[in-house]
């Protein structure tokens, strides 16, 4: 009903819709024990080495002990692998893998069932980006919601300078004008967190002044969201000769970010650009300090690197990486196969004196850029496949301006001709009118790295 009244309606009530929409998630991840964790990340940076190995193994043995009696997937699967709940009270950080990965297909199908907790309380679910394919659904208390967002203001927020009081500027997966030929301006004001909210999905060298535009109106101090979209808009305004004011700081994530990126972004807006890694899962993160070092936080939980024969690389290499969180109790993602490669840093001392591991390079979340006929261009098609009853994976090729393919993976019963239709409006209205072909595979053919590309455009 709410979204039916946004879409006809005009600017000003939109705008008014986004920001009461705002203050909910502001409550939500802003309040609680938000202020309380943001002094704890900060105060757990001058850690010792020691020290975080005693925090995460004493984090460690709490969430498995905690998974193995309240989690029954865990009960089933441990059990089944020779564990009793006592083995978890000596558990030592190396013994890790001895446990069983969690693979993501595992999480899309029992996450919202046998992979809660029985001792959760009240939440809701969020879906992810859906990087490596078809969305998963990770279960958020308000509580889980206030920590993850402490690590992010502690860790990324802060260390490039700014914070959430600050106007900010983002371009994210949000379709705030759902028409694909909507007019201007191509970005909803949040005044609850003077937020200015830009449509990812409207980038263009034609629209680029109107997103400059919306920058100096809001007076917006830094931007977020997309690596890739912050990217395009930054060379648009920097091929069209407009000027954009001078901001605080870019913060990117979600797509791996190039030097050429970082370099055309630090051009256009004279600020530094700040990378991070995460992910709706929050079972770790990855952030870029002032040195421009990249640096995993151990209080987020445990990240291996293995290579393909499942042992630790070593520093200087790259590996595939397994993230066990500590932050989200009433999911717990342990062993999770996430799907993404880092490459560790040799040289492990940190110009910020902070023990924390260094990161050399993200290496996953490479996505094509989708072209549509008026020339926009946009990444992240997840929305396409989010609540797609019966639907594994998903992957979403353009052959040419106006032919797609959609490659997907399906279960029995799947409702093949209403749920076609579903996802090709859904295509349609992002992209303008275009001809899509559904290719039903019995797995989509993946990298030597064992992900496929959710984006692929020959365009």
């Amino acid at each position: 009903m709410i979204k039916k009244i946004y879409q006809k309606s005009p600017v000003f009530i939109q705008n008014t819709i986004i920001s009461i929409y705002g203050l909910y998630w502001k409550n939500r991840r802003l309040g609680g024990v938000f202020n309380r964790h943001v002094k704890e990340f900060r105060d757990r940076e001058s850690f010792t080495k020691e020290q975080w190995r005693d925090y995460q193994t004493q984090q460690l043995r709490k969430l498995l002990k905690h998974a193995y009696e309240t989690v029954p997937y865990y009960k089933e699967l441990y059990s089944k692998h020779g564990f009793k709940a006592k083995d978890f009270n000596t558990f030592e950080i190396e013994d890790l893998k001895k446990l069983p990965y969690l693979e993501k297909d595992e999480l899309r199908k029992y996450g919202t069932t046998t992979l809660l907790s029985s001792k959760r309380k009240k939440g809701a679910f969020l879906s992810s980006s859906g990087s490596t394919g078809t969305p998963i659904k990770a279960f958020f208390t308000n509580e889980a919601h206030q920590i993850w967002s402490a690590a992010y203001e502690a860790r990324i927020r802060n260390w490039a300078g700014v914070n959430h009081k600050m106007a900010r500027g983002m371009i994210g997966g949000r379709r705030i004008l759902p028409d694909a030929n909507a007019k201007p301006p191509y970005y909803r004001y949040n005044y609850t967190e003077k937020q200015t909210y830009f449509s990812a999905y409207h980038l263009s060298p034609e629209t680029a002044q109107n997103y400059v535009n919306g920058i100096v109106k809001n007076e917006v101090e830094y931007m977020v969201g997309y690596a890739m979209s912050n990217y395009l808009l930054a060379d648009f305004i920097e091929k069209k000769g407009l000027q954009a004011p001078k901001i605080r700081a870019v913060l990117t994530s979600s797509e791996k970010l190039t030097g050429e990126m970082r370099e055309t972004m630090e051009r256009v807006y004279g600020c530094k650009v700040y990378d991070a890694y995460s992910g709706v899962e929050s079972c770790g993160l990855i952030s870029e300090n002032k040195e421009g070092e990249l640096l995993f936080s151990p209080d987020t939980g445990v990240m291996e690197v293995i290579d393909d024969l499942g042992h630790e690389v070593a520093f200087g290499e790259s590996g595939e990486v397994i993230a066990t969180g500590f932050l989200n109790f009433d999911q717990p993602l342990i062993r999770y196969r996430i799907g993404d490669r880092v490459k560790l840093s040799k040289n492990q001392t940190s110009k910020s004196s902070m023990a924390m591991p260094i990161i050399d390079e993200i290496e996953g979340r490479m996505e094509d850029v989708i072209t549509a006929k008026d020339g926009r261009k946009m990444v992240r098609f997840h929305g396409l496949f989010v609540d797609i009853p019966k639907l594994m994976v998903a992957q979403l090729i353009q052959n040419s301006i106006e032919d797609y393919t959609i490659n997907i993976v399906v279960e029995e019963d799947f409702e093949k001709e209403e749920q076609e239709l579903a996802m090709k409006n859904r295509l349609c209205s992002q992209v303008g009118e275009v001809s899509v072909t559904f290719n039903y595979l019995k797995d989509i053919p993946r990298n030597s790295n064992g992900k496929f590309r959710a984006v692929i455009s020959k365009v």
